[in-house]
C-alpha cells in the first residue's frame, strides 16, 4: 500500500492504517529503536507508542509523501528518551561516542530561543548535505539519524572502515565550518 493510501486510512480514522504501516516499514521502525536501546523489547514498544503517536499525530499532519520519516522521526525520539530514562546514572559508549562526535560541531542550545534555533539548525545541515555527493549524505545520515555502526556502513557500501571513518571525519569538519560561516558559535 502506497503512503498516501495509508494517511488516508488514518485521516479516515481506520485503525488498518497501524497494521499498514506495521506491515510496509515495521522491521525499519525497530531497527532505528533497537541501534538505540539495543534491546528488543523495548524496541518493540517503543514501535507500539510510535503508532499510537503517529495515529494522535494526523491529523493535523498530512505526512502523504513522508510517512516513514515522519513515523521514522517519532520512534527516534521515543527511543532517545527511553534510552535516557533508562541510563540517567549509567553512560552507554556508542550513545556517548555519537554525541561527542556531534558536540564538536554543533553548537550548543542555552536559552529559549531553543526550538526555533533548533529548525534554523536542522536547515543549516539539510543544506549542508545537499552540497554533498550522495554516498556522503548516506553515510552521515546512517551514522548520525539511524546509529549504524561504521562497519556496517562500511559493508553497506563496500567501502573499508577507514575510509567510512575519515568520511566522517572530514564531513563533521566541513559541517563544523558551514556552522561558523552561518553565524553559530561552535
Amino acid at each position: 500500500m502506497e503512503d498516501n493510501d495509508i494517511v488516508e486510512l488514518y485521516l479516515s480514522r481506520n485503525e488498518d492504517a497501524i497494521n499498514q504501516t506495521a506491515i510496509k516499514y515495521g522491521a525499519k521502525l525497530r531497527n532505528i529503536a533497537y541501534r538505540i536501546l539495543e534491546d528488543f523489547e523495548t524496541s518493540q514498544e517503543c514501535e507500539n507508542s510510535a503508532y499510537f503517536e503517529t495515529w494522535r499525530s494526523i491529523p493535523p499532519h498530512e505526512p502523504r509523501d513522508y510517512l516513514f520519516a515522519f513515523v521514522g522521526r517519532i520512534i527516534r525520539h521515543l527511543a532517545l528518551d527511553s534510552y535516557r530514562a533508562n541510563h540517567r546514572q549509567k553512560r552507554q559508549a556508542l550513545y556517548c561516542e555519537l554525541t561527542q562526535e556531534m558536540q564538536e560541531c554543533l553548537p550548543a542550545q542555552n536559552n529559549t530561543e531553543d526550538e526555533f534555533e533548533a529548525e534554523e539548525l536542522s536547515e543549516c545541515i539539510n543544506e549542508f548535505l545537499s552540497t554533498k555527493s550522495e554516498d556522503q549524505q548516506n553515510i552521515f545520515v546512517r551514522r548520525y539519524w539511524y546509529f549504524d555502526p561504521v562497519e556496517d556502513i562500511a559493508k553497506a557500501y563496500g567501502f573499508t572502515t577507514s575510509k567510512v571513518k575519515t568520511t566522517l571525519f572530514r564531513l563533521r569538519e566541513d559541517l563544523k565550518r558551514h556552522l561558523e560561516e552561518g553565524g553559530y558559535d561552535i
